[in-house]
């Protein structure tokens, strides 16, 4: 007779051929009732809803969104796909905000289809899926498929998307303009459907995003057709809305528009620069005295178990996984000696970032380094493999309790690459100190350690304005994350910036 711990394995065999693939979403029926109860005793399978699975792990806690939104579309692709069959595409306004690059999981997707019921499907940790039953379908080069998604092409989705869209996703419109390569795709629509009004507020868009050639075409074809266009500026309500740069990749794009839409509440927000200390040795010596506290605060932010006292063995060379067996095997041991060894290459960024370096060409050519030493004594003592100092990611990952979902892995080098050309460009210490650290979490371009080296990141770059090293300390872990999830989910890094602010001028207080 079999042991409990064979029937798991048999269950786990049948769950192992329907992922092939990388599939996560199945029916009920790809199993049967003896291996779907177990796998979901266990913890390898969840319900979605009635019917529907999703793959996860024992390890997953009741509360952890991260297996849900890691299988969100997927699950609707799955789901359209059964019950539509191929008649359905996602909404004007999603489509637009997925050919943009927008990884946020949205609390609600609006599919249309001729078999819509008008119905809203609520799924796991308040999201929903919401059938509109519409009349006409997109056909033809209307459509576009992505990741088994049904999609308005981009130049259909301009047309179809109401003008409310440009104001409430400013940048994923600034990022889909920015990508037409010819209007023409735009005008055949706009002629064919007589949409003058549509036509007006396209020009104005394109007028507004810096392409003058596109706008003027719209608006001479309509009129010579016979059209009474009347050019309106769908951004009004924005009062920056910068230049698009044609032709870039939608991540570069994407980050341009961020970095030009959020300097301004920075500026608004943060404490102005003391400038360059007069005495270098002392701003040093603060940077010395305040390793402990920084140490402390950073890791157990990422969840390590360490103490001050841990930390201080560390830093007098009291720990050493040659003779110790349980510092050699300690994750906190180890994380904490990785984390002095990256704090003194910081340490040594900063003096010269003091001493005139160029603060985003020294930390574009120091980075790499910085991470080799944070994870390099978890590579010695054999934690990890050594490719994990390669440096960045080369697979998707999704962040636990955040519905921002980090861009995909083969766009991480152009975006680590456009946000070091935006950090060397800005002149505002405050600027490059609250959007790199923003953006560096944003990107997630490391398999781990983001956060440690965000804040790096964060404290070279104000060390650029005379602003003293500034510690996020744990106790404040909640309003941190929330104001980092409020920025990259609804561009909106204020409250992330006065939370920075608050813990900067804490530290000019007691630097003073």
């Amino acid at each position: 007779m079999a042991t409990p711990n064979e029937k798991l394995a048999d269950s786990l065999s049948a769950l192992q051929e329907l992922q092939s693939g990388g599939r996560r979403i199945f029916k009920s029926s790809d199993l049967s009732r003896v291996h779907r109860e177990r796998l979901l005793q266990h913890g390898f399978l969840r319900d979605v809803i009635k019917g529907w699975l999703m793959s996860t792990g024992p390890q997953a806690q009741p509360g952890d969104t991260t297996p849900w939104y890691a299988s969100f579309w997927e699950f609707c692709a799955c789901y359209c796909r059964d019950r539509f069959g191929n008649d359905w595409v996602l909404s004007p306004e999603q489509s637009l905000l997925l050919h943009a690059e927008a990884t946020a999981i949205p609390r609600q997707v609006i599919v249309n289809s001729a078999k819509g019921t008008n119905n809203n499907l609520e799924l796991p940790f308040g999201t929903s899926i919401y059938d509109l039953k519409v009349k006409e379908m997109p056909t033809g080069e209307d459509l576009a498929e992505r990741n088994r998604l049904r999609l308005y092409a981009p130049d259909a989705a301009l047309v179809k998307v109401p003008e409310a869209f440009f104001r409430r996703a400013p940048v994923a419109a600034q990022v889909v303009l920015g990508a037409v390569r010819d209007v023409s795709g735009i005008l055949a629509r706009l002629l064919d459907g007589g949409h003058s009004a549509v036509a007006g507020r396209l020009a104005g868009a394109f007028r507004r995003v810096g392409r003058d050639g596109f706008a003027d075409d719209i608006v001479k074809t309509m009129k010579s057709a016979g059209y009474d266009v009347r050019e309106s500026d769908p951004f009004a309500a924005q009062t920056h809305v910068p230049a698009v740069v044609a032709g870039v990749a939608p991540i570069v794009a994407r980050l341009n528009a961020i970095w030009e839409s959020q300097r301004g509440p920075v500026t608004e927000i943060f404490p102005q620069a003391p400038g360059m200390p007069a005495d270098k040795g002392r701003y040093m010596k603060f940077v010395e005295d305040i390793y402990q506290s920084d140490a402390y605060h950073s890791l157990s932010i990422e969840g390590y178990s360490v103490t001050p006292e841990l930390i201080d063995r560390v830093r007098q060379g009291g720990w050493n996984p040659e003779i110790d067996e349980k510092d050699r095997h300690s994750r906190d041991a180890l994380a904490a000696r990785g984390y002095w060894q990256a704090f003194q290459k910081v340490k040594d960024s900063v003096a010269a970032i003091l001493d005139g370096a160029k603060p985003g060409a020294l930390v574009l050519d120091q980075h790499r380094e910085w991470y080799r030493e944070l994870f390099g004594p978890s590579v010695v003592a054999g934690i990890l493999k050594p490719s994990a100092l390669a440096g960045y990611r080369n697979h998707p990952v999704y962040l636990r309790g955040s519905s921002h979902v980090p861009p995909r892995s083969e766009a991480v080098p152009e975006g680590m690459q456009a946000l070091f050309a935006l950090l060397e460009k800005e002149t505002e210490p405050a600027v490059r100190a609250v959007l790199g650290h923003w953006l560096v979490g944003y990107i997630h371009p490391y398999p781990d350690g983001n956060g440690r080296m965000a804040r790096f990141l964060m404290n070279a770059m104000l060390a650029a304005g005379g602003y003293p090293w500034t510690v996020v300390r744990v106790d404040d872990r909640r309003a941190y994350l929330a104001g980092l999830e409020k920025a990259s989910v609804d561009m909106d890094v204020r409250p992330f910036a006065a939370f920075l602010a608050e813990r900067v001028q804490w530290s000019m207080d007691k630097a003073a």
